[in-house]
This record gives structure tokens, C-alpha cells and sequence, in this order.
């Protein structure tokens, strides 16, 4: 019981402390669609602009002439009473604290000059400045530190209001109106809770929708991409056997054919599986960079491509270790996928071609390059010209997206050259 009654009391204490000296509420963002008010304003602005401007000047100034009027009190200090009267409902929509904090003090400055007569001790136009700076803050602040402004507010009405009845009726008004704000803040809430539910709904649906298209897509590849790659590894297992007399080369040949297909299927259920999955698990299956390289080659050898490669010290063996720091996985493996694409590439648009790949580095980038030879005269590019396919788009974004820079087009021997330059920090090159 101890430990709730202290918690109740800090509770207060804290709210006490924002009410006073702690910081004010930003004002609140609008219910509705994004940038909705935001265009109704700019269309309103023109005429509404000014309409307030007269309207809080006609304010000022009928305050100011009914403290002339009913008080004879000198015009200058009725001027800055009447301002200082309206100045919080200026503040309030922004500013709801300091606000009720300018409009506080005024309350007791207010009744200079009231006569007994008076029922209320106060200009009109003050006290409708500040229920609505009341109000205001009820509406944007918690129940505890409207608790409190409602509390401070209601003392001069105790202290200069002459009839008791009257400072009950003040009483009770403060009450209503805080209820009122109060209500106002939590029908806010429930609008900005429903909106946001609904816009959670709306990407939600849209994260289905995604899941489904990847369904879609993953079913199509598995019925036809996979089904046939499946037939080719079979007949290229089962040919040796079907037909007689083949040599052996043919037959380590056909073998081959079977293990690619094998390993692209393996990578196709892979991509299958991450396509089916609403959230794709980490691929802890180790990705290939360049020490891998040296096999690419050597299966590109065993297709029937006339492949070289060199590093800047001329030895293959060191694509792994090429520079004297060590090249992130990132790079390696971007590298590895831009040498198997123009690799492919070559193979189909440059059929015999001599295809030459380099590979070099230094403390800061490694740089790709893939170039073949012109097969026929000399004539428009026989290389990896882009036809319609994705294999330059995709080499071209992997190396965006290390802040590299990638070129792909004819030599000058009628020839094809792919470069890639792949930073090991992205931010550095940008």
C-alpha cells in the first residue's frame, strides 16, 4: 500500500513539475490521410489567414475598450490587458503550456480595477481566452497535469469572485471543461489507434499479396524451369547407356552436362524455398567468391570455352588472396557472380571465341574483367551484347551496390569486354 501511495504521489509530483517548468506538447498530427490537412490549409490559407488576424485584433481591442469603459482605467494599460488577455489563445494551438503559463498570472492581473458591482472580476474576452487555452491543454496534456492547471486555474476565482455561488458556477465550469478536453484527447487517440491499425492492415494485405505473387512464381519455375532441367539431367545421365559406341570423351562430357544440371537444380530449390517462405531464413550455406573462381573456369573449360585467367601477379592460384588486405565475402562473391554471367554470355554470344578473364586488386578495390575475342570479321559485336536479357542488369546492380562501377560494351577489336570495380567500403567510394 506504501509503495502504491508513492508511486500515486510521484506520479503527481511529476506532473506538478511539467505543468510548471517541463517541456510543452508539440502539437498533435492530424487524423486523416497524409499531407490531407496539409492541402486543405494551403487552399484555406488565403482567406482564413486574415479572417483570424481581425478577428483576434477585433478581440484585443474589445477587451481593452471594456476595461476603458466599465473601469476608467488609462487606456495604455487596458491596451496591454486586452492584449495580454487574447495573447494565450494565440499560443495555445502550439504552445497549450506556456500558454495557461502566460494566461495564469493574468488572472490575478485581470482584476485591477474591478468594482463590486461587477459579477466577475474579469473582461469577457479574457475569459474566453482562457477556456479556451484550458481547453486546449486538457485536450493535448494527461489527466494529471490538466488535474493541476484545472486546481490553479479555480483559486482566483475563490479569491476574487464576490458571491460564493459564482466561484462554485467558476468551479464547476473548469470542471466541465476539462472533462471535455479530456474526452477530446481520448477520442484522438481511439482515431489515430483505428488509423493506425488500418494502415497495419493495409501493409499487411500487401505483404500477402507479395507472398502470393512469390507463390506464383515459385509454383511456374517448379512445374516447367525445374521439370526440365530435371529431364536434362537424366538423359544426360542415361545417355551412355542408351547409346553405344561413344567415346569417352563424350561420355565424361555428358556426365558433366548431368552434374551442372544437378547443381542447378540444387540452387533452383534453394531460390524455391526462399520464394515460399513469408520470412527467408539466413543462408548459412557458405556463398562462393574467388577461390571458386578456378573450378568456374575449369567447368567453363569442360563446356568447350577456351578460357585464361590471371591475377596481377599472373598466378590463378592466388584469386583468393589478391592484394595484400583480404577481400570482404560481399566483394568475392559479387566478383564470382560477374564472372559467371559473362562467362554464360560469352558461351552464347561468342560461340569459340578465346575468352580471357583478369582479376586484380589493392588495399582498396578488386577490379574484374572478362574479355573475348571476335569470332568472324570484323562487324557489329558478337559478344555480350545485350539482347533483352538480365545478365548485364544484374552485374550492373551488383556492383551499385557495393559503390562500384561497371562498363559492358564492344572493343575495339570487334572483340567484348565486361569491367567490374568492386570497393571493399561502399561508403568510402561513394
Amino acid at each position: 500500500m506504501e509503495d502504491a501511495t508513492g508511486a500515486v504521489l510521484r506520479g503527481a509530483l511529476d506532473d506538478l513539475r511539467r505543468l510548471l517548468v517541463g517541456a510543452d506538447y508539440p502539437p498533435s498530427p492530424p487524423i486523416g490521410p497524409p499531407g490531407w490537412w496539409r492541402r486543405r490549409w494551403r487552399r484555406l490559407r488565403p482567406f482564413l489567414g486574415p479572417l483570424l488576424l481581425l478577428a483576434l485584433i477585433g478581440l484585443g481591442i474589445a477587451g481593452a475598450q471594456y476595461l476603458t469603459d466599465e473601469r476608467a482605467m488609462p487606456e495604455p494599460l487596458a491596451i496591454l490587458l486586452g492584449i495580454g488577455g487574447i495573447l494565450p489563445a494565440v499560443l495555445a494551438p502550439v504552445r497549450p503550456l506556456l500558454a495557461w503559463r502566460v494566461a495564469s498570472p493574468l488572472l490575478y492581473l485581470g482584476v485591477i480595477g474591478a468594482g463590486r458591482d461587477e459579477a466577475w472580476p474579469w473582461n469577457p474576452v479574457q475569459i474566453i481566452a482562457f477556456l479556451f487555452v484550458l481547453l486546449v491543454l486538457a485536450a493535448r496534456a494527461g489527466p494529471g497535469v490538466a488535474a493541476w492547471a484545472g486546481l490553479f486555474s479555480v483559486l482566483p476565482a475563490y479569491l476574487f469572485v464576490e458571491t460564493r455561488a459564482n466561484a462554485h458556477g467558476v468551479a464547476i465550469l473548469f470542471v466541465v471543461i476539462l472533462i471535455v478536453g479530456d474526452q477530446v484527447r481520448r477520442r484522438r487517440q481511439s482515431q489515430r489507434a483505428l488509423a493506425e491499425q488500418a494502415e497495419r492492415s493495409e501493409l499487411e494485405q500487401a505483404r500477402r499479396a507479395v507472398l502470393e505473387e512469390r507463390t506464383r512464381i515459385a509454383r511456374e519455375m517448379h512445374d516447367v524451369v525445374a521439370h526440365h532441367m530435371s529431364m536434362i539431367a537424366v538423359q544426360a545421365e542415361t545417355a551412355p547407356y542408351r547409346l553405344t559406341g561413344l567415346p569417352e570423351p563424350a561420355r565424361a562430357e555428358f556426365t558433366a552436362i548431368a552434374g551442372s544440371a544437378r547443381e542447378a537444380l540444387t540452387d533452383m530449390r534453394r531460390l524455391l524455398g526462399v520464394l515460399r517462405s513469408e520470412s527467408a531464413a539466413p543462408e548459412t550455406a557458405p556463398q562462393p567468391g574467388l577461390a571458386e573462381v578456378p573450378e568456374l573456369v575449369e567447368a567453363a573449360r569442360r563446356a568447350g570455352m577456351s578460357v585464361t585467367v590471371a591475377t596481377a601477379s599472373g598466378r590463378p592460384a592466388e584469386l583468393a588472396a589478391t592484394g595484400d588486405r583480404p577481400v570482404p565475402e560481399a566483394v568475392g562473391l559479387a566478383a564470382y557472380r560477374i564472372i559467371q554471367e559473362a562467362l554464360a554470355n560469352a558461351g552464347r554470344h561468342a560461340p569459340g571465341a578465346t575468352v580471357r578473364v583478369s582479376v586484380s586488386a589493392d588495399d582498396e578495390a578488386l577490379t574484374v574483367a572478362v574479355h573475348n575475342d571476335p569470332t568472324g570479321p570484323p562487324g557489329p559485336a558478337t559478344g555480350t551484347a545485350e539482347t533483352g536479357g538480365h545478365g548485364l542488369t544484374g552485374m550492373r546492380e551488383r556492383t551499385r551496390l557495393l559503390g562500384g562501377r561497371f562498363t559492358a560494351g564492344p572493343t575495339g577489336d570487334h572483340g567484348y569486354a565486361v569491367t567490374a570495380y568492386l570497393p571493399y567500403d561502399a561508403e568510402a567510394a561513394g
